[in-house]
Order: C-alpha cells, then sequence, then structure tokens
C-alpha cells in the first residue's frame, strides 16, 4: 500500500504537468493578441486625428454646458439681453487656453496666475501689471505738482480699457476672486480660472433687490432671472408673473392720464415715465392781456414785444418794461439819488437830474490801482494814463510805460512741458506753461495703431481696438485685444472641412476644419491593375518626391539650394496576389529574371543600364539587345563632359547625347572706372578678344577720374590712364574781379595766357577807398554826438525829481527870429543915434 500510495500521485503530477503548460501557452498567445491590437490601435491612432477629436469633443461638450447654463436666460428673458451675451464671452474665454490677454503687458492670463478685474468694463490685468500701472499713472498725475499742492488732493489713477477711475486707496494690493469672497482663490481644474466656485452673490445693475445665482464668474452678472408679479406702465391692466429684469412692460392701451395743461388726456400708448407735452393748438393771450395768438396747449404763458407804456405813481413817466405780469412799481427815479461819484446825496422831484458835487471823482480805474483825479463828472472814467515802472509777465524785463498798457516781451521761455520732451516757446511766459498741444504719435505695443494721445510722459496707453482670430472657413470667431492675433492660436473649428478631395477617391475621410493642406487620404487605393485585380495598398496620389537638377542658379555667387520635394502620384506597386498555376505572384508571373544588370546602352549614350534584368518591350516591330527600352532605367546622372577654354561653369543638362549647349550663366564684373557692376553672358566674355573685352567691360558712362587741372575725365569710360590734355573753358578774372574772360584749361595750366587790371579798374578801386574813408569819417562823429547825448541825459537825471517835474509842467515856447536877434540889431543903432545927438548938439552951440 505505501508503495502503491506513491506512484498514484506521482503519475497524477505527470498528468498535471502538460495542462499546466497548454494553459500558460493559451495565456500567453491571448496577452499577445491583446498586445498586438493595443500596438495596432495605438499606431492608428497616432497617424490619424483621433487626439483632435478628443479636443473638439471636449470643446464640444464644454459648448452645450454653456448653453445649457444660459438656456434658462436666453429662452425666458425679453429685456435687454446685452449683459448676458458679455457674460457668454467673458466665461468662454476663460475657457480657452490664451484667449484671455492682459492689455497692459499683452501676454496671456494663465491659471496660476494672480489677477484683477475692473468693476467698470470686467477686463482682466494680471495684479503686477495693474500695481505697476496705478503707480506710474499716479506719479505722472502728481509729478507737476509744487510742493505746496502736493498731498492735498486724492488724485485718481484710470482703467488702462475704460478710463473708469479708482482711488488712489483702491489701488489692489491682493489676489481675490471674481466675487471678492476668497483671497488667493486656489487652483481647481473642474472651476471657472481664477473662480472661488461658490455662488456669486453680487447684486444686479441696476439694482433691483435679487443677487446673482451663478457661481463665482468672470464678466458683468447676466439679468435677473427672478419672476415677480408686476403691472403694466399705466396700472390699468392685471399684474402678470415676469422676470424681474424686463419687469417694465407696456399694455399698448392709451395711457389717459391728465396732461399738465390741465385739459386734455395722453393719448399714447401705455409708456413709462412722465406724459409728452400736450400737442394740442389753443388761442392763448400774452402775460399783459393785449395779444391773443394760437400756441401749444403745452406752453400757456408767453411775452409779447411790446412795451407796457403804463402811468408810473409820479404821473411824470410811463413803465418801460416789455410785457409782463403784476403792478409796474414805483418810479426809479423817486427818493434819494446820489452823484455820479457817490460822496453825495440829494432829494429832488423825478423831473430833475441828479447835479454833479464838484468834489474829486476819486473812483478805482480799471488798472484796480490808481484812482481818478477828475471831478465828479457823468459816464465811465479815463483809462489811467500815469506812467509806473512795469515789470513783463516772465518776470526779466522792466519799463516804463502808461499804467493802462500791457507790457509783455520777446523772451521765449525755454522750460520743459509736462511732457518732459519740448520746450515751452510762448513769449513772456509766466511760468505756468501751457499742457503741450502736439501728438504723441508712438506705436502702441499692439505695432499696428500709434498713440493719439498729447505728447506724454511715461508709456502710452494700451491699444484698445479688438482683432477677430477666424479659423479657415471663417464660421469660429474670437476677439483677441490688438497685436495679440500675431501669437495667438487661430480657434478650433467644430465644421467639417468642405474642401473636395485631391486624390482619385470621390468622397475624403471626415475630418473638421483646419488650416494648410488635408491630412493624406488613409483609403485603400482601389484601382484597377494591368491584371484586373485591385490595387489593396494606401492612396498613394499625393506622395513626396525629391525633385534634384532642376534649379539653375543665377550666377557663380549664388550658393546651392537644397532639393525640394514635391507632391506627385505613385504609380501602384506590383500585384502581390498569387496566381493558382504557379508558385509567384501575379506580377512576376511569366518571364524571370536572371538577377544581372541589364547592360543596355540607354538614350544619354554614354550610360548603361543598371536595372536588375528586366522585360524590355520591342521597339517598331524589333527588338536591339544594345539598345535599351522604356522599361529600363533613364539616366540621372549629371553631364561631365568637358567646358569651352575660360568657362567654369557645369552644363545645366543632365546627361545626354551630343554636344553641351552653350553656356549663357551670366558673370557679375566691375567695369574700368570700378564705379558700376556690369552682368555678362559667359559665352560673349570667353569667346572674345581683347578689344571686344576692353568694350563688353566698358560702363559707357563717363569717366570719373580727376585729371591733375581738378576737371573731371571727358573720355567714357576707359582702361589706362586719362588724357592730360584738358579742352574745358575756364573763366579767367583780373586782379579786381572786374574783367573776365574765357579760355581753356590747359592754357592757363602752361601759363599761356594772362589778364591785367585796365585804367577804370584802378579808377573805381580809388573811388571805393574814397568813399570808405568819409563812412569812417561820419560813424566816427555819429558816436561823438551819441556820446554827448547820453552824458546830457545822465545829468538832468542827476538833478532833483522836483526840478524834473516843474521842468515837465514848463511849457517851452518857440522864440521868432525878431526875439532871437534884436539884440545884435539894437544895439548899433542905439550906439548910432547918441553919437548923432551928440554932433547936433555940439554943431549947434
Amino acid at each position: 500500500q505505501p508503495g502503491g500510495s506513491s506512484t498514484a500521485p506521482a503519475t497524477s503530477a505527470a498528468r498535471a504537468l502538460p495542462r499546466r503548460e497548454l494553459s500558460s501557452q493559451r495565456r500567453f498567445d491571448e496577452i499577445k493578441k491583446a498586445n498586438q491590437a493595443a500596438a495596432k490601435k495605438l499606431v492608428e491612432d497616432q497617424f490619424s486625428s483621433s487626439s483632435e477629436d478628443d479636443d473638439e469633443d471636449a470643446e464640444v461638450k464644454q459648448g452645450k454646458i454653456l448653453a445649457k447654463t444660459f438656456t434658462i436666460y436666453t429662452s425666458q428673458t425679453d429685456g435687454d439681453a446685452s449683459e448676458l451675451e458679455r457674460t457668454r464671452q467673458y466665461v468662454n474665454e476663460a475657457f480657452q487656453s490664451g484667449a484671455m490677454t492682459c492689455l497692459i503687458c499683452i501676454a496671456s492670463v494663465k491659471r496660476n496666475q494672480a489677477v484683477w478685474s475692473c468693476c467698470g468694463c470686467f477686463c482682466i490685468f494680471h495684479l503686477v501689471c495693474i500695481q505697476k500701472w496705478a503707480k506710474d499713472s499716479l506719479f505722472l498725475v502728481s509729478s507737476p505738482l509744487t510742493d505746496d499742492d502736493f498731498g492735498k488732493k486724492d488724485y485718481p489713477w484710470p482703467c488702462p480699457k475704460c478710463r473708469f477711475e479708482y482711488k488712489r486707496s483702491e489701488t489692489p494690493s491682493r489676489y481675490y476672486c471674481y466675487c471678492g469672497k476668497v483671497e488667493n482663490p486656489p487652483l481647481d481644474p473642474w472651476l471657472v480660472p481664477h473662480s472661488c466656485g461658490q455662488i456669486c452673490e453680487r447684486e444686479f445693475k441696476p439694482p433691483c433687490g435679487h443677487k446673482c445665482l451663478l457661481l463665482c464668474h468672470p464678466g458683468p452678472c447676466p439679468p435677473c432671472p427672478k419672476m415677480v408679479t408686476t403691472t403694466c406702465h399705466c396700472k390699468k391692466a392685471k399684474p402678470v408673473p415676469r422676470r424681474c429684469s424686463a419687469k417694465e412692460w407696456s399694455c399698448h392701451l392709451p395711457c389717459g392720464r391728465l396732461l399738465l395743461c390741465g385739459q386734455h388726456t395722453c393719448e399714447n400708448p401705455c409708456h413709462a415715465g412722465n406724459c409728452q407735452p400736450c400737442p394740442r393748438v389753443s388761442k392763448q393771450r400774452c402775460i399783459c392781456g393785449r395779444q391773443t395768438a394760437e400756441r401749444l396747449c403745452a406752453s400757456p404763458q408767453w411775452q409779447c414785444d411790446q412795451v407796457c407804456g403804463k402811468a408810473l405813481p409820479c404821473g411824470n413817466h410811463t413803465c418801460e418794461q416789455v410785457c409782463h405780469a403784476g403792478p409796474c412799481g414805483d418810479c426809479p427815479r423817486s427818493g434819494k439819488r446820489s452823484c455820479p461819484c457817490g460822496k453825495s446825496k440829494f432829494t429832488l422831484p423825478c423831473t430833475e437830474d441828479v447835479p454833479t458835487c464838484g468834489d474829486s471823482c476819486d473812483k478805482v480805474l480799471e488798472c484796480g490801482i490808481h484812482k481818478c483825479s477828475q471831478r465828479c463828472h457823468r459816464g465811465p472814467c479815463e483809462i489811467c494814463r500815469q506812467e509806473v515802472e512795469k515789470q513783463c509777465r516772465c518776470g526779466k524785463h522792466t519799463k516804463r510805460m502808461p499804467c493802462h498798457k500791457p507790457y509783455l516781451c520777446e523772451t521765449k521761455c525755454t522750460k520743459i512741458r509736462d511732457c518732459q520732451k519740448h520746450q515751452c516757446r510762448r513769449k513772456c511766459c509766466s511760468g505756468n506753461c501751457p499742457p503741450c498741444d502736439q501728438v504723441c504719435g508712438r506705436t502702441l505695443g499692439c505695432r499696428n495703431h500709434k498713440c493719439p494721445s498729447g505728447c506724454h510722459r511715461g508709456s502710452c496707453n494700451p491699444c484698445p481696438e479688438t482683432v477677430d482670430v477666424k479659423c479657415n472657413c471663417g464660421k469660429t470667431v474670437i476677439k483677441v485685444p490688438c497685436g495679440r492675433e500675431r501669437t495667438i492660436k487661430p480657434p478650433k473649428c467644430k465644421q467639417l472641412c468642405s474642401r473636395p478631395p485631391t486624390c482619385h477617391h470621390p468622397t475624403q475621410e471626415k475630418h473638421y476644419c483646419h488650416f494648410g493642406r488635408c491630412p493624406p487620404c488613409r483609403q485603400s487605393c482601389q484601382k484597377t491593375l494591368v491584371c484586373g485585380h485591385l490595387c489593396p495598398v494606401p492612396c498613394h496620389d499625393e506622395a513626396l518626391v525629391k525633385q534634384t537638377g532642376l534649379h539653375q542658379s543665377a550666377g557663380p555667387w549664388e550658393q546651392p539650394s537644397e532639393p525640394a520635394f514635391i507632391q506627385t502620384a505613385l504609380p501602384c506597386p506590383p500585384c502581390q496576389v498569387p496566381v493558382p498555376v504557379s508558385p509567384l505572384p501575379c506580377h512576376s508571373a511569366g518571364p524571370y529574371s536572371c538577377k544581372r544588370p541589364c547592360g543596355r546602352l540607354l538614350n544619354c549614350q554614354n550610360h548603361t543600364c543598371m536595372k536588375e534584368c528586366h522585360h524590355v518591350t520591342k521597339i517598331n516591330g524589333s527588338a536591339d539587345g544594345k539598345k535599351a527600352g522604356p522599361e529600363c532605367l533613364q539616366c540621372e546622372e549629371e553631364c561631365t563632359k568637358p567646358r569651352p577654354p575660360g568657362c567654369s561653369h557645369r552644363c545645366v543638362l543632365p546627361c545626354h547625347p551630343g554636344d553641351c549647349p552653350s553656356c549663357l550663366q551670366m558673370l557679375k564684373i566691375k567695369c574700368h572706372c570700378k564705379l558700376s557692376v556690369l552682368y555678362i553672358e559667359c559665352l560673349k566674355l570667353t569667346s572674345a578678344d581683347l578689344k571686344e573685352k576692353d568694350l563688353l567691360t566698358s560702363c559707357k558712362n563717363q569717366c570719373p577720374k580727376e585729371l591733375p587741372c581738378g576737371h573731371r575725365c571727358k573720355e567714357i569710360c576707359h582702361s589706362g590712364c586719362c588724357p592730360l590734355n584738358c579742352n574745358q573753358k575756364v573763366k579767367l578774372r583780373c586782379p579786381c574781379k572786374r574783367l573776365k574772360k574765357e579760355v581753356q584749361c590747359s592754357k592757363i595750366q602752361e601759363g599761356q595766357v594772362s589778364l591785367e587790371c585796365d585804367a577804370l579798374c584802378k579808377e573805381m578801386k580809388r573811388k571805393a577807398s574814397e568813399i570808405k574813408e568819409a563812412e569812417a569819417k561820419a560813424a566816427i562823429e555819429e558816436e561823438k554826438r551819441r556820446q554827448q547825448a547820453e552824458l546830457e541825459a545822465f545829468e538832468n537825471r542827476l538833478k532833483g525829481r522836483r526840478k524834473n517835474k516843474r521842468r515837465k509842467d514848463e511849457v517851452e515856447i518857440e522864440q521868432s527870429s525878431w526875439q532871437k536877434y534884436k539884440n545884435l540889431i539894437m544895439l548899433p543903432v542905439f550906439g548910432v543915434a547918441v553919437v548923432m545927438i551928440a554932433w547936433l548938439m555940439v554943431y549947434n552951440d
């Protein structure tokens, strides 16, 4: 029994071993098939647009979520839905990568960056950018202020987009979510970027008593969706339930409210606010009751153009007011009246005018400094004529002049304006220079527009324009800030590509709208081969093939280009379907190949066919074993035949029979004068003799070289030295420059011609020297008279002010000729008379 018990387990173990091997082999085969299927699927996904399809599916789901979120608003909102569209746009941009852009730095706003949102336009900026913007704005506003004005006023800073002003204390310093409840909201991939995920609860604008029910979101809150029971504007219709955002409604019945005229009722349909003025016309009297006219019922009070003319209580005058209501009042000339200067008062009848008091006027003149020195008078005072020492507005000059005349000097202000770039340049500026009136004109950060603001300091405001970025078909559009369109990716379109197929298939595989070329066709070729079978390989109508030997360089200076790839249709591969009567495939059924090179002479007559032994079609009914057939290879070698002497270029044709064509490449050489670059065909230059080469290398322009005399060479561009015989006409003048004569330049260089001054030249030179001496003497005498006048004026100023005043008051009377010379005439006459009287007395005695 012990022996039998030991053999039984051994036998069962031997039987279990093959079973285990079979099961492990089966599991290995199953795992192998699963791995092969997974690898095949991975390869197919890699070369297909399935990865893009996943993104498209995600975007479609995202669009469905947004549409479902705003369904209740769009289907049941009767009022203005512009704020709803703005909210939809902001939320859509928040989900799209790269759509949100900071207008200050023109960079994308990422999920993990601290941001700040404007409460006016809801535009989103980086927190660091808006802090720097606010700091720079406050500095630019406060820098022109003086020390006395600084700190007295809290100057605001504006939003870069909507220019909404914020106080200095409202400068953001912390990062909050959109609704402002959570500071530094955590990054959650399941929430809107920069959102806390809680209910918004911001009050609607305009306030209606309700709060926003959406989760914390960017942009403005949508219209209030609450249902309220409200009646129409005129309160005639029954109350109906409506959305709070569109609770104002009209029943379109006549209003019927009494108008301001008190006679008619409003006939307009039910409306909001006050009723319009009464449109009817009626006859109405003016305020004084003299005239009647047809006027609008809404304006019963009107005034005619007639003077009242009623007698005043004094009985002497009439009312001079135009059509008025109520009593006319007392006579304006009754009671105590003042004289023109206001120092004396008189009680006189209204028929008498108030006399002047005789005292000095003493009214302050227009200058505000001096008083009127005339006696009490009627009418306005004269202008101030006193001479004072006036200082100009800029304070750099003083001048004595009448008080009523302003004094402005001609000095231009050199201070820099608030833009810190341009000078004031205003004449006699008081120091308070006006702002710069020039346009900034600097290119904005978008690189598309220029700053339209006035010249300013610091950086320019961001460009407020937006640009549409479209997909290829133009049905999907996103708006981005101007300048961002060069770096933003086009939006992914959910429309199917509508381009026609470029291969032989009637339809192409379905794929979404895209830029560039469509993906290669992955359908089976299915073309009918020569043997009658269908081609089973993938479509090969658009294969990339390297193209060489077709580009001709423009000259020896051009670098050789890389081989180009062209898209062409490849022939179908040989048919691999097995033939029943032969072990070979369909394409090789028939004569076989000996595997040796063909060796037939190609069409180039230079090389032989290196293709493996193949079938050659008979040409013209005869098969020549030495000539290549259409199945042989085409020679793709370059031409290696020797070139003509002096030509360094290779033949532009591929390997060919016969002689090479003439070289037509252009050579780049300089002319004889080294100023012009000439392009000459290589064939002309290599086949020309010395004389022809000299003509070919000439630019046909005038030689630029300078002769020893200073003139330019007159010959055409030439080789060698220039001729020394200059035939250009030059003007020869005498030493005094009056006489001139045209002679050849070569004669002057040789000293053969000279020109001397004549007698007229010497006479003119002598007269000119005499005139100069007379002018010098006159200038000396004029200087002496001016110095004498200055000395007399200085002595007059040294005398006392009283003498100057008395001298100003004296009237200078011009003396007659008799008063000037009477002493000279009378003295001799008196002397003669005395002598005659003495002589008569002596004679009488």
